[in-house]
């Protein structure tokens, strides 16, 4: 099993350099797998949109909340670590032009020397997607063709560059580098609660992320992207699943029976404080309870 940590966006405390930085390298220090970021390009005061994950279809995050951009936030972390992989947890896809996140992505995993993980969302807030500029109804089809395009850009196409033509974007002999640290490109995980997104997932992505989804819902989603994977002709079991729990309450036991739906890797949420003791000592307390290489 794979254990993840979500930066403690709820604490307002991503922004700050020194608090993020150090809660970085003693995740790191801890023997976690990954740390996770979230994303929120803009948030619109006082929005009509319903957040899916809670019964009152609010986000637990203030408006005004500092959310620091991922690929920004995740350089930055680059340079304060030496292992840790860099996730995003995830990346509103239709805020973002694919041949830019091509390129920007590119740099973070080449820099980070390949630690870097996009986990990808279609974004439920209507008012952020619009004004990044993208149309909310479209943006399922418009996400599946981003991903063609990056995994496009970050392929080997020299000497006469990439080519595409589709609904949404269209270039010609496009070079982008530098290259992602893998042969493959960076992975790209699909986040969701949907049966879209398990269809993405299996037909375009490296592994799924379900969002408040357990018990046969959960189970239900996951053959679904394992049968579209065996429709698209890749190999289901080289998918990835992602569950998540409280950084607090997560056992060895949990853990297990997480594994047992099917999780690979586990991010786990902390407790919102600013109390960076506080914060670095949960930590250290997950961290042996599940047998890590806790400081």
């Amino acid at each position: 099993m794979k254990y993840a940590v979500l930066a403690p966006v709820a604490a307002g405390v991503t922004a700050d350099p020194q608090w993020i930085g150090r809660y970085a390298r003693h995740a790191e220090a801890c023997g976690f797998e990954s740390i996770s970021v979230v994303e929120h390009t803009v948030v619109a005061a006082g929005y009509t949109s319903t957040y899916p994950y809670d019964a009152s279809g609010r986000m637990d995050l203030a408006d005004d909340l500092d959310i620091p951009d991922p690929l920004d936030l995740l350089a930055f972390l680059a340079g304060c670590t030496g292992r840790i992989g860099l996730a995003t947890g995830v990346l509103v896809l239709p805020n973002h032009h694919p041949v830019v996140l091509a390129k920007r992505a590119a740099t973070v995993d080449r820099l980070s020397g390949g630690r870097l993980r996009l986990t990808v969302g279609m974004g439920w807030m209507r008012e952020e997607v619009e004004a990044c500029g993208a149309d909310f109804a479209t943006r399922g089809r418009r996400a599946d063709e981003q991903i063609q395009v990056m995994r496009k850009l970050w392929a080997d196409t020299a000497p006469h560059g990439a080519d595409h033509e589709g609904e949404f974007f269209r270039f010609k002999n496009a070079m982008s580098y530098p290259k992602p640290a893998r042969a493959g490109g960076v992975p790209i995980h699909i986040g969701g609660h949907s049966r879209a997104a398990a269809r993405r997932a299996g037909r375009h992505g490296d592994g799924i992320q379900p969002l408040g989804v357990t018990g046969e819902a959960l189970r239900d989603l996951l053959k679904l992207m394992r049968e579209e994977a065996e429709l698209a002709g890749r190999d289901p079991d080289a998918l990835e699943v992602t569950l998540g729990h409280s950084l607090a309450r997560i056992t060895p036991e949990k853990a297990q029976r997480l594994a047992e739906l099917g999780a690979d890797r586990i991010v786990l949420q902390p407790t919102p404080t600013r109390d960076l003791e506080r914060a670095l000592e949960e930590l250290s307390a997950c961290a042996q309870r599940l047998g890590l290489t806790a400081p």
